[in-house]
């Protein structure tokens, strides 16, 4: 069972994420995509911060936590991306691709994405050599993406 843990911290992560574009974008529609993002991740901070802490206390409690300073520059500003992400999902959703087509694109970004870090070890993640199954996999995505945006609900 443990085998697949990854699997369901993968599946509530989607599920969080189509959670957080439906709130975002609400919010954006009363507010602005700008503010909707300023408050999203203010929020984000804080419960962050509150995650970060439990997580030293508990860290500390079973030893397993080690602070050795080495930690490349690069990795601090993972949180650019995810405010572009945000700002730019509110309009998308509030546009005519609606929620569905709106994380299809997502999903299509991410994987076309993840393809390349995959091939070239992008940011310290492991190398590893694409096959025609993940060509055929991405093709299946972005043709289903196709589908839902260009059927328009039919």
């Amino acid at each position: 069972m443990l085998k697949y843990i990854d699997w369901f911290w993968a599946i509530l992560a989607g599920a969080l994420l189509a959670t957080m574009v439906t709130i975002n974008s609400g919010l954006a529609a009363h507010t602005t995509p700008f503010t909707a993002s300023w408050v999203v991740h203010g929020v984000g901070a804080v419960a962050a911060f509150v995650l970060l802490m439990a997580n030293l206390a508990l860290g500390r409690k079973a030893g397993h936590i080690r602070i050795d300073g080495r930690t490349p520059l690069w990795t601090y500003f993972g949180g650019a991306p995810g405010a572009f992400a945000v700002a730019l999902s509110s309009i998308a959703v509030n546009s005519e691709l609606a929620l569905a087509g709106g994380l299809s694109l997502l999903l299509v970004g991410q994987i076309l994405f993840g393809l390349l870090s995959d091939q070239f070890g992008l940011f310290g993640t492991p190398k590893r050599g694409l096959n025609r199954f993940d060509f055929l996999s991405a093709l299946c995505v972005i043709g289903g993406s196709a589908l839902l945006i260009f059927s328009k609900g039919a």
